[in-house]
């Protein structure tokens, strides 16, 4: 007979509260951020040195760690995922699979310096575009109304992070796949546009003209 009572005692209390939140139940988390895996949402990337040691199809690389690893780039170059090209002694950016034994995606960060200008889409005038240094600097190019911040490579993409002018202080986090790098040329693509780099040119003197050189027969009368 108590147990019977002790039932409905329950019953009757879950009834109760069901009813106080307005018919709802609430629901309860059960993860509390404790079972978050910190290792898969770290970037795996992988950066370091391209060494004497690579070859055709394999990417020897001494880290910043100071390891030296083998690394298959077959896939990388089957899917079009080598950028920049493979050069000993140039600083690269890797990443690797699961196993860390093949490359997903290289790029060759030194090709990636410098500067690099398209048309101004508004008139096509001018050139506009950004400078790329080390140390995460870059630096806008006949932008007045953008100010860049800092760059970096994240899992294989390019991410610039700027603050337009009219915007307060909020900062502006672009990334970018990386489509195409070549000595000439960088072509960049967000979730919506396809953007065309060149490499900017040293400007031409105003004039082509050589001037004779003076020589000591100018002098004599």
């Amino acid at each position: 007979m108590k147990k019977n009572v002790i039932v409905i005692t329950l019953v009757t209390a879950v009834i109760m509260m069901m009813s106080s939140c307005g018919g709802k139940t609430q629901a309860v988390p059960f993860d509390d951020g404790d079972t978050i895996d910190v290792a898969a949402a770290q970037d795996p990337t992988i950066y370091g040195v391209c060494g004497e040691g690579t070859a055709m199809n394999t990417l020897q690389i001494v880290t910043d760690l100071g390891d030296t690893i083998q690394l298959d780039i077959t896939y990388a170059k089957e899917n079009n995922q080598v950028f920049g090209g493979l050069q000993a002694g140039d600083r690269m950016a890797v990443v690797p699979n699961n196993t860390k034994k093949e490359a997903l995606v290289v790029i060759n960060q030194v090709a990636l310096l410098g500067n690099w200008v398209m048309p101004n889409p508004l008139d096509g005038s001018d050139e506009i575009g950004f400078r790329i240094k080390e140390g995460g600097i870059v630096e806008g190019i006949e932008q007045s109304t953008l100010t860049y911040k800092t760059w970096r490579l994240v899992r294989g993409k390019l991410e610039m992070i700027s603050i337009r002018e009219g915007a307060g202080e909020e900062e502006e986090v672009n990334l970018y796949d990386i489509v195409k790098l070549a000595p000439d040329s960088l072509v960049l693509k967000d979730s919506e546009d396809t953007y065309e780099y060149g490499r900017q040119q040293a400007k031409k003197p105003l004039s082509d003209i050589e001037l004779e050189k003076v020589s000591e027969d100018d002098y004599k009368i």
